[in-house]
């Protein structure tokens, strides 16, 4: 069985007022077609530029093994050279990825490619984080520690990104003291007789071609699986509802330091409490609603 997905509205241009108005304000999700078209990142931005101008780069990778106690959250499983990662992306399917890297700050001569959008958010400059993956490769289903308001920019293929708004967070099997939910769904072919919750939730499908970009409100789940070779950039602005500012905040100095700090004590058996807490609170959730 498959999700009923609703497709993200698609514009080809939008005013910073209109941006603010029809998709900011109401945290509805949208996704705006010609944005980078005056980048010099749209003509430039493939495989070959990126070999080219970071190929001698040494990068960190990663891939979809269950969360291992003894190492901490986002850790690579392997590093190489950018030019050896274009290669192997180039040779067919795997699921070694590069996620949520600033590798402008390594590669300054990037930061020259594209402009921050003027859309009325407030964005990082210094946090433009780029994301590369192979053919079939997918990012798990999670939302972004701090809750931050994303602006999702694709290159070089196409990808499909499923998102969920943050009210539906209790049919998603969350995992405690994490921002993921069970590593075992396959948001692909869901198998709603093992996880019924998930029959509840009205996930929101964007399939991105090269120079798009998908506005994420704060705190959506989202799923991208690349269905050819491709890399995106994401900028950020912080979060504007006071109760996600302050969640960010437990997130990123509480929470995660929490976390780190039980695997080191309780080894495998924290990874496992939590796995079954996600399915318990679950349960637990649908029987209340």
């Amino acid at each position: 069985m498959q999700f009923e997905f609703t497709e993200v509205e698609r514009v080809a241009e939008i005013s910073a007022q209109d941006f603010q108005k029809y998709y900011v304000k109401p945290q509805r999700p949208v996704v705006i077609e010609n944005i980078t078209k005056e980048w010099p990142a749209f003509e430039k931005w493939n495989f070959d530029y990126i070999k080219q101008i970071a190929g001698e780069k040494i990068v960190p990778l990663y891939n979809n093994d269950p969360v291992d106690y003894s190492k901490k959250v986002n850790e690579p499983v392997a590093k190489m050279k950018m030019s050896e990662y274009v290669d192997l992306l180039r040779q067919g399917p795997t699921d070694l990825r590069i996620f949520l890297y600033n590798l402008m700050r390594q590669v300054p001569d990037l930061q020259k490619d594209y402009q921050m959008p003027d859309l009325g958010l407030k964005l990082f400059k210094s946090l433009p984080m780029l994301f590369f993956g192979g053919e079939g490769s997918n990012v798990f289903m999670h939302y972004d520690i701090d809750l931050a308001n994303i602006l999702h920019f694709h290159f070089a293929g196409k990808k499909r990104c499923i998102i969920v708004p943050p009210e539906q967070s209790k049919y998603m099997y969350k995992i405690p003291y994490s921002v993921i939910c069970r590593e075992d769904i396959d948001f692909d072919s869901p198998d709603f007789e093992r996880w019924p919750a998930l029959k509840n939730i009205q996930p929101y499908v964007a399939d991105l071609n090269h120079g798009e970009m998908l506005y994420m409100p704060e705190g959506w789940w989202h799923y991208m699986k690349y269905i050819t070779p491709g890399f995106s950039m994401s900028l950020r602005s912080l979060a504007h509802k006071p109760h996600n500012f302050s969640e960010a905040f437990y997130n990123l100095f509480i929470m995660r330091n929490f976390d780190n700090l039980m695997r080191k004590w309780k080894g495998q058996n924290w990874i496992e409490w939590k796995n079954e807490q996600a399915i318990l609170k679950t349960n637990k959730l649908m029987k209340a609603s």
